[in-house]
């Protein structure tokens, strides 16, 4: 008969196939159950109002059409519709995929089932499969990971979330309209079960056997697989545990399997006592906290509560006289095996000959310590037992008192029993390796002493006073030849022999009175110890490696070992050299993969390697987890130090007194210095004794999990010092921007400092990590600011800054910004804000409009330069440009609301149209024209003005940072801003040129050096930001005379003062003219050149007007609206840094010329 699992078996194939996608789908869901999108839940307030109305339960399904239409009722609605959509498309595909997957997965099994029955499968019926060793173990898995994946999908993701999904699913993607999607059956499998994880939450009536019964499965496959699991020992367990006592651990995953497997046919546990009786007494006897899947903990007093006969049953276990028994002999075996235990791990001990002569004592030992393990484990389980019941509560407070239960000893045994089972298997694997070669070399060295002993009895050898003995001599001689015969391949054979061998060795030396000389005795006795040698080397088996892995099994610990989590730190903490030994708990709990992976790797399945990667990944987040203890302590003295250097220790001047040296020298604080830097090298000291270790598929390099462990925590106490440093109290009289940015600049400064100094005792590059970390924060920062502009946010898990192992973490907001580069920008924005101040633009600097006092300078920038270096006055550019796209982009609809359907302002600016045209006239009577026209529309220009002045003044404050980026790059790296500025002017040079002659070379469409130069240009300050276009715009009429209207109206509210150019006329009507200009200039620069030429044309004509009109006065003098407009055109040519004639093409130069001394 073909081998079940060969290649060319198709019945075997298939079901493994299944088997093996079964663990995969686990896996899949247990990956997805941590990146569930929060608002699917609809936990608090916020969210229920925001997207209660988009995000529907089953409830949809009843009418479709009328949520809808209420959808289709409401533009905002379905706009955030439309958003969500497009954040949450890719993660909830991936979910309905992971859900349509447990569907498949089940109707699969059924059509392999449906298969076997047909007879498809030659010569294969379901009761043969049953019979073979490797088909029943695979039938029984394939539905016992069925009923797993479904209570995994309701223990990770609750029923409420599940069908949210599937709604947003099901509306959200175009798969709802084709034949073949099985959308309606997944829904029906996955619909909300009404079982809640939360402590405390009533189980619901007839679960899980209801949710298991709806994709019926062939009963009496059912019924057939209970029966294998009750009566045979489907893994061959047992002959790893000969002890009775033992049975129930041998036989714990065919008891899980089992648990499962029950709920398909629930009448077992509720009226079939006897079939109970027979379980309970054979797999929990002793025990009633079992794991069923990768730890997944069941307390069977709970479970099995609601049925009648499965609780009967298992009353004879949970009697308090007998739970008292177990927890008592578990507390008297643990304590015997741990003295054994300790004594075998002292120096010296585990030598090999011990190890060979003893291995049936030191193998008893492991399973004692396993059993033992394993049983304290699960039945002191804080998670196993809810605390509202009063039963369970009981039974664990007896447990806990009869195994005096400490969790440090149980530790201890644990660490100990590891590294015991460590160092046996690194001892084993080394001798299997070695053993033909010994054993040959001790069958040579034994033969070569026979064939010397046969030349001393020849009488030729010389050895002291032997006589000749032929008889001994042969005799001497066969043995040799004897030893040489022993063949390693047929141990059996040769171990018989070598018996006889040693016996026959004993016997002469006996019958021939051969004691009488010592060196024959020597001799004798040396073959005989070669041979007892070689009968130990033969007795070497690959079986005593395999029982060392199947006893040795931790997977029921994947997730109780959390709970010990502090104790290894408080232990680290206390002895950092303890990591080694806790190495080889790690490599224990790595075990536990065997359990899903087996089947997929059987299968050749390609999901191997990302199951084995999640796994492997979530096993080494836990080891990160236990050394981050390491990092933690090495920063709690690291602030001790920061303290000292910069408090305490002073500097030593260059030249100091000879009686001041004792002064200078304070040997106590620097003393203090010396013992916290040598805690912190013995700290690290710890964690590089754990040599490079394969955990799972994943190799972890102690250096590199000190290093992110080092980040981490830098990462951690950064931000946390970012978040708290600047929090600004709006009420304050007087602005703690300053303030708070020198205090934050201090800590930021000892935080570098300390890092620089610690960096050779721990052998890593640290102003590498700080820059790298320190970017990383503020960009991610900067990222989530301005995800509040975006339509499509980047989640985290999309986010190029944010890591897993190196999380930068999330602080709840305090105010409308989301982090604190957005409060950062919004004070700077509060203190600078038009309406109460005065920006100077020769001086840099923002006075306040009533007190005239100065409110803050350009040094405001080199303080944050100061405090959050270039990423973080980067990252305020960045944050204002959105902000000024969000303005223009308001302004716009503004634009359409006040002026495009606003009838009389439109009849107003057709009439002035008209009045003007042609432009390069003289408009007569202008005044009255003008002031007419403004006087019409005087109601829609404090909103305009508003819209205005915000750009500009984002504008003023992106040209102060590039001014003061670019300053530092040419202090500090002049290097890189005279490359940048050659590479932009070439670059330019040859833009310029492909434009006046196309042939010539220009970057292609995929080329992303332009945008890749931006990046740099903008980092280095070497930009102008008013040359940037931020939206796209189209033709809007009456544009360019509705902004000159908008200048001309605001003239009359600013006078000209010869030192300080245009000033606010009244405190009480602010307008501040430098944002004011920059704010127009940005305005017009998003659209057509055309625009602007018409507007600077408009701006000339009324000069050209108005100065007409007052030539004719007595004594002519220049009126003031037309200084401000003059004043206009000049600081327009200044900021564009276009040539003076663009605006002598429509003001006569003589006026530019002698404006000024008019005044």
């Amino acid at each position: 008969m073909l081998d079940f699992l060969a290649e060319n078996n198709l019945c075997g194939q298939a079901i493994l196939r299944i088997v093996s996608c079964g663990n995969a789908i686990i896996a899949e869901l247990l990956r997805l159950s941590e990146f569930i999108p929060a608002v699917f839940r609809l936990k608090d307030r916020a969210d229920q109002q925001k997207y209660g109305d988009i995000i529907f339960d089953f409830s949809y399904f009843k009418g479709p059409e009328l949520w809808e239409s209420k959808l289709e009722a409401k533009p905002e609605l379905q706009d955030l519709d439309e958003e969500f959509r497009e954040n949450n498309i890719e993660i909830v595909t991936r979910f309905y995929l992971a859900f349509q997957s447990v569907h498949k997965y089940i109707v699969d099994l059924n059509r392999y089932l449906d298969d076997l029955n047909e007879g498809i499968y030659i010569q294969q019926t379901l009761e043969s499969v049953l019979l073979n060793e490797d088909g029943k173990q695979l039938l029984c898995e394939a539905l016992y990971l069925y009923g797993v994946m479904l209570l995994v999908v309701d223990q990770k993701i609750e029923g409420e979330v599940r069908e949210r999904m599937l709604v947003s699913y099901y509306r959200y993607s175009a798969a709802r309209s084709s034949a073949d999607s099985n959308m309606d059956d997944i829904c029906k499998l996955l619909r909300s079960t009404g079982y809640s994880s939360q402590p405390g939450a009533k189980r619901p009536p007839n679960y899980p056997e209801s949710y298991f019964r709806r994709v019926p499965i062939n009963e009496s496959f059912v019924s057939m697989v209970i029966g294998r699991l009750r009566s045979d020992d489907v893994y061959n367990q047992v002959s790893a545990y000969p002890l009775p006592e033992h049975r129930s651990t041998a036989l714990a995953t065919q008891a899980a399997m089992l648990y499962v497997i029950l709920y398909f046919e629930p009448s077992i546990l509720h009226t079939q006592q006897a079939k109970m009786r027979e379980i309970v007494d054979k797999y929990f006897p002793d025990n009633w906290v079992i794991s069923i899947y990768m730890g997944i903990t069941v307390n069977l007093a709970e479970a099995w509560e609601p049925y009648k006969a499965a609780k009967t049953a298992l009353n004879n276990t949970l009697d308090l006289a007998n739970v008292r028994e177990q927890a008592s002999r578990c507390a008297a075996v643990s304590e015997r095996v741990h003295a054994q235990v300790q004594q075998f791990l002292k120096e010296g001990c585990l030598r090999e000959e011990m190890v060979l002569d003893n291995i049936p004592r030191l193998l008893n030992c492991l399973r004692d310590c396993n059993v033992a393990i394993r049983w304290l484990m699960l039945h002191t389980a804080d998670s196993a037992c809810d605390p509202n019941n009063k039963r369970l509560r009981q039974i664990k407070d007896q447990t806990l008192t009869d195994s005096r239960y400490n969790p440090r000893i149980l530790f201890q045994l644990l660490l100990d029993t590891a590294q015991f089972e460590f160092i046996l298997k690194e001892m084993f694997k080394q001798m299997l390796s070695e053993k033909q070669a010994k054993w040959e070399h001790y069958k040579k060295e034994g033969s070569e002493r026979m064939t010397e002993l046969a030349d001393v009895f020849s009488g030729v050898k010389p050895l002291t006073r032997v006589e000749k003995n032929e008889n001994l001599q042969a005799w001497f001689r066969e043995i040799s030849k004897q030893i040489l015969s022993l063949n390693y391949d047929d141990s059996t054979a040769a171990g018989r022999k070598t018996v006889q061998l040693i016996q026959a060795l004993e016997e002469v030396q006996e019958f021939h009175q051969l004691e009488s000389n010592l060196q024959v005795c020597q001799f004798l006795a040396d073959t005989r110890k070669f041979l007892h040698q070689m009968i130990r080397t033969i007795n070497i088996k690959e079986e005593v490696l395999i029982t060392m892995q199947i006893v040795g099994d931790l997977s029921f610990a994947w997730q109780l070992i959390d709970s010990f989590t502090s104790i290894m730190q408080e232990s680290i903490r206390v002895s950092p050299s303890m990591v080694t030994k806790l190495r080889a708990t790690f490599l224990k709990l790595a075990s536990a993969l065997d359990l899903p992976l087996l089947r997929i790797n059987q299968a050749n399945s390609p999901d191997l390697l990302s199951v084995s990667q999640y796994y492997s990944g979530e096993l080494v987040s836990y080891v990160r987890k236990v050394l981050q203890i390491i990092p933690e302590s090495m920063f709690t003295s690291l602030l001790k130090i920061i303290k000292l250097q910069t408090h305490d220790i002073i500097e030593v001047p260059t030249r100091l007194d000879k009686d001041k040296l004792r002064d200078y020298a304070q040997l106590g604080p620097r003393y203090e210095v010396a013992k916290l830097t040598h805690a912190i090298s013995i700290f690290t000291e710890g964690i590089l004794m754990m040599k490079t270790t394969l955990v799972g598929i994943i190799k972890v390099d102690p250096k590199q999990l000190l290093e992110d462990g080092i980040r981490k925590e830098l990462v951690k106490r950064v931000a946390f010092a970012l978040h708290r440093g600047l929090i600004f109290n709006p009420r304050a009289k007087t602005s703690e921007l300053m303030p708070k940015l020198k205090e934050l600049g201090a800590t930021m400064d000892g935080f570098h400092r300390s890092f620089e100094y610690i960096q050779d005792y721990v052998n890593i590059y640290a102003l590498k990590i700080w820059q790298e970390e320190v970017s990383r924060i503020i960009n991610y920062n900067v990222e989530q600011e301005c995800n509040n502009f975006l339509r499509t946010k980047i989640q985290d898990w999309q986010s190029m800054y944010q890591s897993t192992h190196i999380p930068i973490p999330k602080f709840a907001p305090v105010d409308e910004s989301v982090t604190f580069i957005g409060r950062l920008c919004r004070e700077i924005l509060r203190i600078t804000d038009p309406k109460v101040t005065c920006h100077i633009d020769q001086l840099n600097t923002w006075y306040d409009l009533k007190t005239h006092q100065e409110v803050t300078s350009s040094r405001l920038f080199s303080e944050i330069q100061t405090t959050l270096g270039t990423f973080g006055l980067n990252g305020l550019d960045r944050l204002l440009c959105f902000m000024i796209v969000k303005e223009l982009q308001n302004f716009l609809s503004m634009f359409q609301k006040i002026v495009l359907r606003d009838r009389t302002v439109q009849d107003t600016l057709k009439t002035l149209t008209n009045a003007v045209s042609p432009i390069k006239s003289i408009v007569a009577n202008s005044n009255k024209i003008y002031f007419s026209a403004i006087a019409k529309t005087q109601k829609i220009w404090p909103a305009y003005l508003e819209a205005i002045m915000k750009v500009g003044q984002m504008q003023i404050l992106r040209k102060q940072i590039a001014n003061e980026l670019n300053y530092s790059c040419r202090f500090d790296s002049k290097h890189l801003a005279a490359a940048l500025e050659n590479l932009n002017k070439a670059l330019l040079a040859d833009i310029e040129a492909h434009y006046q002659d196309p042939s010539l070379p220009y970057p292609k469409e995929d080329n992303t050096l332009l945008y890749e130069i931006t990046a740099y240009l903008e980092a280095a300050g070497i930009h102008n930001p008013l040359n940037k276009i931020y939206i796209t715009t189209k033709r809007l009429p009456y544009f360019p005379i509705i902004n000159f209207l908008f200048l001309i109206a605001q003239l009359p509210k600013l006078q000209y003062n010869k030192n300080l150019g245009m000033v606010c006329r009244k405190p009480a009507d602010p307008v501040d003219w430098p944002p004011l200009v920059l704010g127009l200039l940005t305005l017009l620069k998003q659209f057509h050149s055309r625009y602007t030429e018409q507007f600077l044309a408009l701006i000339g004509q009324f000069i050209r007007s108005t100065v007409e009109q007052c030539t004719s006065q007595k004594v002519p003098e220049m009126p003031a609206d037309v200084v401000g407009a003059l004043l206009f055109l000049e600081d327009y040519v200044r900021y564009t840094k276009l040539p003076r004639r663009v605006a002598e093409a429509h003001v006569p130069n003589f006026i530019f010329d002698e404006f000024r001394t008019v005044l």
